[in-house]
């Protein structure tokens, strides 16, 4: 469990906002001023190192408070790749929360030269295609080291073949704080 004021208090929001829906008490934590600010993070939920859910915000429009509990809420409940978390799976699901910086504009002339400028393990990364769009967390490094890969992998998730390449493509990325239960 993460010891940093602000990250401690955002994994027990999230925990605090999921069990409350299994009627769970509440566990207190130290509130921080940044909790008050707006603030956009994904909770992301794993089970023996697996995915459970991960739902997130890609831009600031509530509170930090606010935004992580209702994104925990629905990586736990909302989720459509996974059926909603059930009480007695909620002491084995540990809960990772992602503090999103501001995205950046990639200023890019093709495929390669955006796919050169991309740091992996430190750039999340938001695709967009006119009304498509997707994100990888920087986290999602870890499973695709390759930045080819990582590129062609976004480009399936946001419902484009993965050799889909074209001049109106959008690209941006963002740094990550994150917090991880132990």
């Amino acid at each position: 469990m993460s010891t940093d004021p602000l990250g401690l208090a955002l994994l027990v929001i999230a925990r605090n906002a999921i069990g409350a829906r299994f009627g769970r008490e509440a566990s207190a934590f130290t509130p921080q001023p940044e909790l008050g600010q707006p603030g956009a993070t994904f909770v992301t939920l794993t089970q023996n190192g697996q995915l459970r859910g991960c739902i997130g915000s890609l831009e600031p429009y509530r509170t930090l408070a606010v935004d992580v509990a209702e994104n925990a809420l629905a990586a736990a409940f909302r989720d459509p790749r996974f059926a909603p978390l059930a009480s007695d799976e909620l002491a084995r699901t540990r809960i990772e929360v992602s503090l999103l910086a501001a995205a950046q504009a990639i200023d890019f002339i093709d495929e390669d030269d955006a796919i050169a400028q991309l740091r992996p393990g430190i750039d999340g990364l938001i695709l967009s295609h006119g009304s498509r769009r997707a994100t990888f967390l920087p986290q999602v490094w870890e499973t695709l080291p390759d930045a080819h890969r990582f590129i062609a992998q976004l480009k399936l998730k946001a419902g484009l073949p993965g050799d889909f390449w074209d001049q109106d493509i959008s690209l941006a990325r963002y740094e990550v704080k994150k917090w991880k239960e132990a």
